[in-house]
This record gives structure tokens, sequence and C-alpha cells, in this order.
């Protein structure tokens, strides 16, 4: 009897050992390490497939704020069965985050299955595209609007490459796009660029690419981004006033109403963060953009608040809203935070 209670002892002890040690190894990244299954994907062979919805972060932030975690996680809702990139600047080729760190919401999008988080290497991802000799050539610490720049740059390459839907990390997604080859209409004749979508290898995408490079001008706001849609949209389609709610074609590609992503235009982009009598049903549209470039006043979700924001999360990106928002005990997270801003 003793004997078998030793052996007990020891099986017990030999069990807490190894999981001590599996802990000390994964203490440089503690709840921030992505999943074993995911940490073995290869970001190439899940684009390839052509459907990816991709984020960009082109800032060294490793910690999503809590508008972003929601753009993130609402794609996920939205498209279940496509895998939702997130490349990040900062994030090292080991995926994890620096020893000591809490990310709650790095953590909470690397437990979504078909979220999945990649170090942004610009270098790797501009090669066999135009842009590979102006980014080997640019002085980036002296360019005007380097973040913008280097995100508009890198969402053409990665959309030509494999294909998809690029989104800006402000925007939620509410429905599915049934478009595969598709800008979205900011105003009437003017494209934006926080999303839009194409398959692989289209032509559109590499004329882009040669204009920008043609064309750089990084003191210009916009003219790498919307201002670049917009001017080779022009070459390519003839553009007229959109009728109703109803989107323009020009030979395969389709020029989306601003109803479908910008239902609340930018000067009133306010009016997410109010609280309105009766919610919008958003019917026309896809997706919201919540003009987060706006934001310098540093708006964001306050719980209880009745928002119109307040409820898009709780209704598009509910874990979002609970671990982000709420917070474990109930209480305010989001509340005018720095990410927010």
């Amino acid at each position: 009897m003793l004997k078998e209670l030793q052996l007990s002892l020891l099986a017990i002890l030999l069990l807490s050992c190894g999981f001590l040690y599996q802990l000390t190894l994964r203490s440089s990244c503690f709840f921030s390490c992505l999943p074993h299954y995911k940490s073995q994907q290869e970001p190439e062979a899940l684009l390839g497939k052509g459907h990816s919805i991709v984020f960009l972060e082109t800032s060294e932030r490793t910690e999503p704020s809590p508008l972003v975690s929601c753009a993130v996680e609402s794609a996920a809702r939205v498209y279940p069965e496509q895998p939702v990139m997130f490349f990040m600047k900062g994030l090292g080729s080991s995926l994890q985050l620096p020893p000591n760190s809490t990310h709650p919401a790095f953590s909470l999008l690397s437990a979504i299955d078909n979220v999945f988080l990649f170090p942004l290497d610009m270098k790797r991802l501009f090669e066999d595209t135009p842009l590979f000799s102006w980014y080997t050539q640019i002085n980036a610490s002296a360019q005007r609007n380097w973040l913008h720049v280097s995100s508009d740059a890198s969402r053409l390459a990665i959309i030509w490459k494999y294909g998809g839907v690029y989104m800006d990390t402000d925007i939620i997604s509410i429905r599915p796009i049934p478009e595969e080859n598709f800008l979205a209409a900011q105003d009437s004749r003017y494209s934006s660029n926080g999303v839009f979508g194409f398959l692989p290898r289209h032509a559109f995408l590499w004329e882009c690419m040669e204009n920008f490079v043609e064309h750089y001008n990084s003191h210009i706001w916009g003219n790498q981004g919307p201002d670049l849609m917009t001017r080779m949209l022009r070459l390519w389609c003839r553009l007229e006033d959109f009728q109703e709610v109803s989107d323009l074609r020009c030979l395969n590609l389709s020029f989306l109403h601003p109803q479908r992503f910008y239902p609340i235009s930018y000067p009133e982009w306010r009016r997410y963060y109010e609280v309105w009598n009766t919610d919008p049903s958003f019917n026309d549209s896809y997706a919201l953009h919540l003009w987060n470039y706006m934001n310098q006043e540093g708006r964001g979700v306050v719980r209880g608040s009745n928002t119109l924001v307040e409820n898009l999360y709780r209704k598009h990106c509910p874990r979002t809203y609970r671990d982000l928002i709420q917070g474990p005990d109930g209480l305010v997270t989001g509340e005018l935070g720095p990410g927010n801003k």
C-alpha cells in the first residue's frame, strides 16, 4: 500500500515537473503566443487560396486597440470559412511578444479559429512587383506620412500577389461582400483605398503599383492612396454619378456605391459616437468605416452609453466588447484609451 502511494506521488511529481517545464518554455509570450497549429501555418499557403481578408499594421504597435480588434473579429464572424490575415510590422518572426507583457487583444484575436497573425516583411512582399526598386532605394525616415504611404503600398502588393479583400483596421464588417473585383466609392466619382478586393494578379492593381512609383509624392496626403485609386479608375472607366443605391460596372470591375461602406460620411464621423433614437439598419451596407483618422479627440466605446458604436461592438464583435470594453468584472476598459486615438 505504501509503495503504491509512493508511485502515485512520483507520477504526480513528474507530471507537475513536465507542466512547469512547458510553462517555462512559453514564459516569453505568456498567454499571447499563437496556438501551435497556427504557428505552423505559412502565410503564403493561406493567402494562396485567394479568398483571404487582409488587415495591416505598419507601425511597431503589437497590441491592437479595441477598434482594431473589433474590425478583425467582425470580419472573422462574417467570413467564417475564409482566413482573416493580420500582418503586423512590430511582430518578430517568432510570433512572440516581449516578456512580462499583457496583450489581451492580441490573445483574443489569436484564439479565433480563422484569424492568423503574421509579421509584415515589406521587402519580401514587394519582390516581383514595381514597388521593389522604389522601396529598396527610398529613405523611409525622410518621408512624410510614411506609416500611411507604406500601408498604401503594402495593400496593393499583397492583394495583387494573392487576391482577396483588403480592409482598414477601422472597418466593422456586417455582411459578406458579394463582389470579387471591386473598389469602394467614398463619394460620387471618388474612390477610397480603405477597402477593395481583387482576384490574384489583376491588371488594375499592377498598373496602380506602376503609377504609385511614377507619381510618388509623400508630401501630398492621399496621393498614393485614394487619389491613386481614383486617377487609375478614371483611366479604366467612364465614371458617372450613382443612381439611387446601385453600383457601377466597368469591364470586369465594380465600383460600389458609397452606402456599401460609407453610409456615414467623414464630416459626420462623430455620429458613430452619439446616441440614436433608433439604430440604423445599414441594410445597404457590407461594412462600416468609422473614420478613425478623423478621431483626433480620442473618442472610444463607453460601456452603457448606448451610443451607436457601442451597439455595433455588442452585435458584431461581442468578444472584443466583453473582454476589452466591459472587462472581466464589468469595468470600463475601452474608454478614451490611447489605442482609440
